[in-house]
């Protein structure tokens, strides 16, 4: 009898629940609702959204639904973008003076990924250190709703936070089932108030997301399903959104291929556009979509170099005659045309990072998670050849 071998191995189990449609983050009160039995006492609902999530008025029209339902309403906005250790501390501060039964992470992947630190230390005790890694949570977490106001991290489909270090600017991923929201909201009509720029540059994250995840060392068959479909997605609909931020159909695709990337990145994890793009961010404070998609067609060209089916596979998602020995090119060069139509920048010489910072870069991209899961193995060489390639 023949001996079955199956080389894609994989364990998935689907914590959130996915809810998918315009106007869908009116029935806020009726997710709250499914996931507490209070008694006679109202449920306490904190609600995490930044300060721009409060000036675009979507942090007020939540919080007046639920108030109008009689559910109590705390809020906590102190934190930015690239949430860090110390605006955790704070936000479980907040957490303990208001004793929440449910959490709402309300904006882009700041919002969600403060939310589920915040989550892990008040629900677990200890600092947002003591979780960096993988399953560390040593309680059960309060259920959490994430309602994205944006196209870009999928946070809300991971059990990950991404919490920078105060001092040492270090983006710790947190990482542990129990984080992982019990529901999602994908409501199109909220990523419309996006300003452009923002809308370029989560959609940019997103598709590194796609891309990335479709060629790492943990790809499985579910991974590949995610990546391929959510790149699909994007692939047909950023310039739609660059080029008419009031479409809505493609505000939707862009929201639904942002959730299933993150899906994704939980079961495959991510790669060396991630691992190079970190230190730009830390070192430079180039933001994380302008950092990544800089850094993506150079790693894209690398990695091609052994896996040229697999970008071809991934690029007939929009070009279905790609051949297996020009996919590679022209996916980087897709991304590259992306960069510019989004008006971000393709070389370090634009963003005036200086290539003699490339030595330390690529120190600290050789200490990155995500590294270790790229398909081809990175070390000094390869890594410094990427730096110099966006020069």
């Amino acid at each position: 009898m023949k001996t079955f071998t199956n080389t894609l191995t994989f364990d998935i189990q689907p914590r959130t629940r996915l809810i998918c449609g315009p106007g869908s983050s009116a029935e806020v009160v009726s997710y709250v609702k499914s996931l507490v039995s209070i008694g006679t006492r109202p449920a306490r609902v904190l609600v995490v959204s930044d300060a721009g999530i409060v000036q675009a008025g979507h942090f007020g029209r939540v919080a007046d639904r639920l108030r109008e339902a009689g559910l109590e309403v705390g809020s906590f906005h102190d934190f930015g973008e690239n949430p860090t250790s110390g605006m955790v501390d704070r936000a479980v501060q907040a957490a303990a003076e208001f004793q929440p039964d449910v959490l709402i992470g309300l904006g882009g992947g700041s919002s969600l990924d403060c939310c589920k630190g915040m989550n892990f230390v008040y629900s677990g005790g200890g600092r947002i250190h003591d979780y960096h890694g993988v399953g560390k949570a040593t309680a059960d977490m309060l259920p959490m709703i994430a309602i994205p106001t944006t196209s870009g991290t999928g946070s809300e489909t991971q059990s990950f936070a991404l919490i920078s270090d105060d001092e040492t600017h270090i983006k710790m991923a947190c990482g542990d089932p129990k984080a992982a929201c019990k529901i999602a909201v994908l409501d199109p009509e909220l990523t419309l108030t996006q300003p452009p720029r923002i809308t370029a540059l989560t959609g940019i994250d997103a598709l590194s997301h796609a891309i990335e995840t479709y060629v790492t060392r943990r790809r499985n068959a579910m991974s590949t399903m995610y990546s391929r479909q959510a790149f699909g997605l994007l692939a047909r609909s950023f310039e739609k959104v660059i080029a008419d931020g009031s479409d809505v159909n493609a505000r939707c695709d862009m929201q639904l291929g942002a959730s299933l990337a993150g899906m994704a990145i939980e079961t495959s994890m991510l790669g060396a556009a991630h691992a190079t793009a970190n230190p730009l961010t830390a070192r430079h404070d180039i933001v994380h979509g302008q950092a990544v998609g800089l850094m993506l067609p150079a790693v894209i060209r690398f990695n091609g170099t052994e896996h040229a089916d697999w970008y071809a596979d991934l690029m007939r998602e929009i070009e279905p005659e790609i051949s297996e020995k020009d996919a590679p090119d022209r996916l980087a060069e897709q991304v590259e045309d992306w960069m510019r139509a989004a008006g971000l920048a393709t070389s370090l010489d634009e963003l005036s990072v200086p290539s003699s910072d490339i030595g330390m870069f690529v120190d600290d991209a050789l200490e990155q998670w995500t590294g270790t899961f790229n398909p081809i193995a990175l070390d000094e060489d390869s890594v410094r050849m990427l730096y110099r390639e966006v020069a």
